[in-house]
């Protein structure tokens, strides 16, 4: 647990303290709610940490005032959506979740409970919501839409590690919108930097994807946003090293994991943030009325030990500002 992390569960215990005794006064049947993941508890862990202190701060007690049922699809969009159609057959009073192939999954299933997502990139362009001032529909959350991180990602990976003059954009074509990938492409070119698309969809094929980077010339790797690039985090990062590729990924896991280099929105603070959506709407406003929010917290994460086996010196400056160093 990060310092960060700590204070948030010290702050949040104690603010919940007199709501818990609220808690333990309800009467009547507890509302029910369901987290549909698209990976797995081992790689969420710290998301559905914060997402519970979130529900803590707001006064909502699992198996007290509440009910929470946690889902998973394990990286398997088949296992996702026979998750949404279980879940649509069920009287729910919100749902919560993070990325576009849940959510895509949860409204091609009709669900008609209301839906809270922790994490999305951009809900208006995948047309999930009418705009982020008036999400409309059932559905509301927080979104990294205008973050501009993906640009950002590969400024930082070019002033880290100079010597990167051609870079593979890792891009998970089940995301939907290609807003991000055709911006980080552009913002690459405008780096000096060389780029080819590898498309990340089978796992499978992750090797093939590398050697083909290699074979033409690719010395630098960005991972674009994605769950199932995330579940898929340690072999990606094995694939890194095992090629000897620098890299920046979307969150400080890939870093913990032996990835070089990680910049992006704090996403356990954003699915402790959701737990504020949930009980706004067990108190009966509608997720229509709720904005989507953006992050508010930016976190970046610097790998020394991988940095010397790949023979990098990262410059003092950007260790100066991580958030977070692995030595």
């Amino acid at each position: 647990m990060t310092r960060r992390e700590f204070v948030s569960l010290a702050g949040g215990t104690a603010v919940a303290w007199p709501l818990m005794a609220q808690a333990q006064q309800q009467t009547g049947p507890i509302p029910r709610i369901a987290y549909l993941g698209a990976s797995s508890p081992a790689i969420a862990t710290r998301e559905i940490e914060q997402f519970k202190v979130g529900l803590t701060e707001n006064g909502l007690i699992d198996g007290q005032n509440i009910k929470v049922d946690y889902l998973w699809g394990e990286g398997s969009p088949d296992r996702l959506r026979q998750h949404a159609a279980d879940l649509a057959k069920r009287s729910l009073s919100v749902i919560v979740t993070a990325g576009p192939q849940p959510v895509r999954a949860l409204l091609e299933a009709k669900v008609s409970s209301p839906i809270v997502f922790a994490i999305l990139s951009d809900p208006v362009s995948d047309g999930f919501v009418q705009s982020l001032a008036r999400p409309g529909g059932n559905l509301t959350g927080l979104s990294m839409v205008g973050t501009d991180l993906e640009s950002k990602r590969l400024q930082i990976l070019r002033d880290g590690v100079p010597t990167v003059t051609k870079v593979m954009l890792l891009h998970d074509p089940t995301m939907g919108s290609t807003i991000g990938l055709e911006e980080a492409k552009s913002n690459a070119r405008g780096l000096g930097l060389e780029v080819l698309v590898g498309e990340v969809a089978d796992i499978d094929k992750l090797a093939d994807i590398f050697t083909e980077g290699v074979r033409q010339n690719v010395n630098g790797v960005a991972g674009l946003a994605s769950p199932f690039l995330n579940f898929n985090r340690k072999q990606l990062v094995e694939l890194s090293f095992q090629y000897r590729l620098p890299s920046i990924w979307e969150a400080t896991a890939y870093v913990r994991d032996g990835g070089l280099i990680s910049y992006g929105p704090s996403f356990p603070d954003m699915y402790r943030r959701s737990a504020g959506y949930v009980a706004k709407i067990l108190k009966g406003t509608k997720p229509s009325e709720l904005p989507v929010q953006q992050p508010t917290r930016f976190e970046l994460a610097v790998n020394l030990k991988t940095a010397k086996t790949l023979g990098v010196t990262l410059p003092v400056s950007l260790i100066g500002q991580a958030d977070e160093v692995v030595e």
